[in-house]
């Protein structure tokens, strides 16, 4: 059975292994041990925190076969982005240029350096290992996220976003990227990429030009990439966009990569989503769902063929599942399609 639960610290092999695997582009899981330790204990603090606001908690999950105990993939949430660090964008926003005398009109698309975002929830960090990318693991790995969301509302902002990976190759060369190398920075794409993973953000405001860039003056390839995804992310964007998500003209700044935001309450499985009481028992068959139960520290989800019944307050579950997600007869569970 395939479980998510919150990482602990005897975890850290196996995350060092997918920071290696998930290669170029990918911020949140750097190839550095310390960096990697420290969002290991900070999510363990984020959990153990009496929280009635979102701060500067962060919430990292893996996803572990029970059989084997193999872990298979990971995600998170951070609770409010920007409250330490600066939080970059780019925003694409038009000027026009107008001569009535001359008769000219004119439309022209420009970059803008933002920190429009502070202060909103984000799902990050998610990774599946190839070998695992079958029947309902990717999504039970993203849109879990969804059910802690909505079981502890208070803990995160009305709004969330998802920083979406763009477009670069595979030896991790990113043609927006490298636009802004040739004009601004004397840095490639992976080495920025990872001081921005590790937290040495300051070459940003350093050297990142201050005012809005013309999109008409950067190279044609630079100019292709905006707002569009890496190749390998296209499945996540169209599972975001499922549940609700939309692109706003927010952009990375270094690969260009679109940022994808909703309100929390109108994200489809946090809307959907229900709390049942559980029932323990054999179930038939029935129709692919989500499933968690209601504690914090001891946060389990996994998904399974259930019988849904929204107009009833119980829900039938086996025995193997009621033991993998640790609650008994007359616990609570929330449940949303998957």
């Amino acid at each position: 059975m395939m479980l998510i639960r919150p990482i602990r610290a005897n975890d850290y092999p196996a995350l060092y292994q997918m920071a290696v695997e998930s290669g170029h582009g990918f911020t949140s899981l750097p190839v550095n041990e310390e960096l990697l330790m420290r969002k290991i204990s900070r999510s363990e603090a984020s959990f153990a925190k009496t929280v009635s606001a979102p701060g500067d908690e962060g919430y990292l999950f893996v996803l572990e076969d029970s059989t084997t105990g193999q872990i298979c993939g990971t995600s998170a949430l951070e609770a409010a982005v920007g409250l330490d660090d600066a939080f970059y964008h780019y925003h694409l926003g038009k000027v026009v240029h107008s001569s009535r005398s001359l008769g000219v009109y004119k439309t022209v698309d420009i970059l803008t350096l933002c920190n429009d975002y502070t202060g909103v929830s984000e799902l990050c960090t998610l990774f599946l290992r190839t070998p695992f990318r079958q029947k309902h693991n990717g999504r039970l790995l993203s849109k879990m996220r969804f059910l802690f969301l909505a079981e502890f509302r208070q803990r995160f902002a009305d709004k969330v976003i998802a920083e979406l990976r763009g477009v670069s190759d595979s030896q991790g060369n990113s043609p927006f990227w490298q636009w802004l190398q040739e004009n601004f920075f004397a840095l490639d794409f992976p080495t920025a990429d990872y001081l921005t993973g590790i937290g040495q953000k300051e070459f940003i405001a350093e050297l990142m030009p201050k005012y809005p860039i013309y999109v008409s003056l950067l190279s044609k390839a630079a100019q292709q990439v905006i707002g569009k995804v890496h190749e390998q992310t296209r499945p996540a964007l169209a599972l975001l966009e499922s549940e609700g998500f939309a692109c706003r003209g927010y952009v990375d700044i270094f690969d260009a990569g679109p940022t994808v935001e909703a309100r929390v309450e109108q994200i489809r499985t946090v809307r959907d989503s229900k709390r049942y009481l559980v029932k323990i028992g054999a179930v038939a068959a029935g129709e692919p769902c989500l499933i968690s139960n209601t504690s914090l520290n001891g946060f389990r989800a996994s998904w399974a063929e259930l019988n849904l019944a929204p107009e009833q307050e119980h829900i039938m579950i086996p025995p193997e599942l009621a033991t993998a997600l640790n609650v008994a007869a007359g616990d609570w569970v929330r449940v949303s399609k998957i």
